[in-house]
This record gives C-alpha cells, structure tokens and sequence, in this order.
C-alpha cells in the first residue's frame, strides 16, 4: 500500500540510492552503490558554470569488496559529477576503508577515516546502506544455502546472533526468534 495522496505540492530535489551485491568468482562480495542528485530546474553553478534540469548535481560511484565476515579488501570511488571541481580528488581516501569490518564500531571508525575533511559528506551517507545491502547479499545467500542443503541456520560464531532486537520482527521475546533463534527467544 503506498502513501496517502498527498497535499498539492511541487517536486523541487530528487536523491536516487541503489545499492547492489554480487557474488563474484574469487568468492569475494562486491557491494556497489550509486548516488544521483537532480533538481527540475536550471541553475547557475560557481564551478561548473550552469547545471541544467534533471543533470545530475551529485553523480558518485563506490564499490567495497568483501570477505564473506564482511571485512572490506579493496574500495573504489568515483565521483562523475560533483557541485565543485575539487570533489573528486578525495575519492582515493576511500581506500583507507580496507581492512574495516562492518559491523559494530562501523560507523565510528569510518568516521574517523574518511570524515569530515577527509571524505565526501555524499560518499559517506551512501556507506550505511551499503552496509545493509551487504549483510542482505551475504547473509541471505548463506541463509537460502542452508535451507537448500537442508542444514539448520548457522548459528552465530560468538554469542547472539547479530539481528536479536534491533528491530520488531527481531525482538528476542518475538515469534520470529522463537522460529529462527530458539536458544535466544525469551518470550513468555
């Protein structure tokens, strides 16, 4: 069901995320994103001289290879379009990423990696749902590897299971734990 009908109202930004997973042969993951900013108008533009009607403000690229513990190997990033001519120079920061797991910590230590001055506010917003993109490829092609086979869920290597109540469907007194996690449900 969508949204009720709104107000009248008139279209004045778009923001476009599409973040993708791949599986490649090496057996590492590939998770690539991709952000655009349009406006429906034309406008002056400092550096770039004018910036027309739907042309992308923001046009950026960025890839995380990964292991199948999500520990990042390779980076690469690409700005095509940028509100100023310097934005592309800080894409090779990106590759101070490799070697972070995401995970807990994530969003703390990119920070201090690629934050601030040392990032691109727009490459650095495109990493949370990478993030989520990348535990929905690798863990749910785990999950459908298991259920293929036959074998139960893979329990989690230490402690609980990374999902338990951090969202309703997850809440550890829930049916859904009761289901997947029996060992960690504590519902009446």
């Amino acid at each position: 069901m969508p949204l009720s009908s709104p107000r009248p109202r008139k279209l004045m930004h778009t923001r476009r995320i599409e973040c993708v997973g791949y599986l490649r042969k090496d057996g590492l993951w590939d998770i690539e994103g991709h952000l655009t900013d349009t406006k429906p108008y034309s406008f002056p533009n400092q550096n770039r001289g004018h910036i027309a009607a739907g042309e992308p403000i923001h046009h950026m690229w960025l890839r995380l290879s990964m292991t199948d513990s999500l520990e990042i190997k390779e980076v690469e990033a690409v700005t095509d379009a940028a509100p100023f001519v310097i934005c592309p120079e800080i894409t090779a920061n990106y590759e101070k990423l490799v070697g972070l797991k995401i995970g807990a910590g994530w969003t703390r230590e990119v920070h201090k990696r690629v934050g601030g001055v040392h990032g691109c506010t727009h490459l650095r917003e495109l990493l949370k749902p990478m993030a989520t993109t990348a535990y929905q490829t690798i863990y749910g092609a785990k999950l459908r590897e298991s259920r293929i086979s036959g074998k139960p869920r893979p329990a989690p290597k230490t402690g609980k299971p990374p999902q338990l109540n951090t969202c309703y469907a997850f809440s550890e007194t829930g049916e859904v734990v009761k289901q997947e996690y029996p060992d960690h449900y504590t519902g009446a």
